[in-house]
């Protein structure tokens, strides 16, 4: 008598081993990204409740830019072409006459700086859209959408036009929120009279929580208020948020790279 073979592919039991599945690793292909109205729907569905807290924001903003001179115009135009919340109070904050155009120039750019990281951590899945999808998205992106964007990513949809449906809602939101501020800061006159001259504090704790990441953060946040305290008392005009700002991101560096 013959003995039998095992099977060729090493089973005992003479049954086929089951491949593993790599139904997860394609649906997460950044190769597999498609840009369609139902991925652009999606995002812009997804982001409304988001949007909506944002427009909470865009009528203080709309409110502060009324302070510092703005007209209705002016303030819904800064808000439409720029879309970044932190940026546009700073830049009114700093809104003077002569207008400092240097210091609202640094300030914002060192603000916006991690917009630059935010954009290269979607490079993977933007690498097979084209030009005019990517940047158009990307002029879209603000900080919620962007995490929105990068949840739904990383789930293997496959959607690349999330990001700009997303960006779309928030950009209503944000526009017309700041019209609305601006309008209401018109009409209520003295904001002083009713406390409202206290709206960019309250925004600013309101977006320091947010940023809240536990005691690590006290390292960097305390450097910045010493700086700009410091600087306050003896150097002219805003250049305080400026070097407040770029102390703490210093810091920041120092800690990573020790």
């Amino acid at each position: 008598m013959t003995e039998e073979s095992p099977p060729a592919d090493g089973n005992a039991a003479g049954e086929s081993t089951p491949e593993p599945s790599t139904s997860v690793a394609a649906d997460a292909d950044p190769d597999r990204v498609t840009f369609s109205r139902e991925g652009f729907r999606a995002g812009f569905v997804t982001c409304v409740p988001i949007a909506l807290g944002v427009g909470g924001y865009g009528i203080a903003f709309g409110v502060l830019a009324d302070q510092a001179g703005l007209s209705v115009a002016e303030a819904a135009l800064m808000s439409a072409t720029v879309l970044a919340g932190a940026s546009q109070i700073i830049a009114v904050e700093l809104w003077a006459d002569p207008l400092p155009i240097a210091t609202i120039v640094f300030t914002v750019f060192a603000i916006n700086l991690r917009y630059s990281l935010m954009g290269a951590a979607l490079q993977p899945w933007f690498r097979r859209l084209s030009p005019t999808q990517i940047y158009g998205s990307l002029y879209f992106m603000a900080d919620e959408n962007w995490a929105l964007t990068m949840r739904d990513l990383k789930s293997g949809s496959g959607r690349g036009a999330f990001l700009l449906g997303s960006g779309i809602a928030i950009w209503v939101f944000w526009v017309g929120s700041t019209i609305l501020g601006a309008v209401a800061g018109g009409v209520i006159g003295e904001p002083a009279r009713y406390g409202f001259d206290f709206i960019l504090a309250a925004v600013f704790v309101a977006l320091a929580a947010e940023l809240w990441e536990g005691k690590s953060t006290l390292v960097p946040w305390i450097a910045s208020l010493g700086t700009a305290v410091i600087a306050a008392q003896y150097l002219p005009g805003r250049w305080y948020v400026l070097l407040g700002g770029l102390v703490a991101a210093a810091v920041e560096v120092i800690r990573y790279d020790a």
